[in-house]
């Protein structure tokens, strides 16, 4: 394998993780309704269509040759999205209490 497609691969496999981090959190989401059957519907469904979308562009990439450095790509990808979501999610909050603060001094 040519190093040009190993290094898009080891890019995607990170942008990946992002992606899949955030898909994460709002699956999460979903996950709080009442209905189990939903729950596992949409747990099944969200799982394999990561693994099929991952599979399916990296078979376009570079022939669907998977290193053990992609996957511990993706695995850094999630963490960094994890961590680095849930700074701008504390961010966007505290920003939000500020303006409500502000709009209770003006009135």
């Amino acid at each position: 394998m040519d190093i040009d497609i190993q290094i898009i691969s080891i890019i995607f496999s990170f942008v990946f993780g992002l992606l899949f981090s955030i898909l994460t959190n709002i699956n999460y989401k979903f996950l709080f309704s009442k209905n189990m059957v939903l729950k596992i519907l949409f747990t099944a469904i969200f799982v394999l269509d990561s693994g099929l979308l991952y599979f399916l562009i990296i078979k376009r990439i570079n022939n669907g040759v998977i290193n053990i450095y992609f996957l511990l790509l993706i695995v850094l990808g999630f963490i960094t999205g994890f961590v680095k979501l849930s700074k701008y999610v504390n961010i966007v909050k505290k920003s939000l209490k500020s303006v409500k603060l502000i709009k209770k001094i003006i009135k």
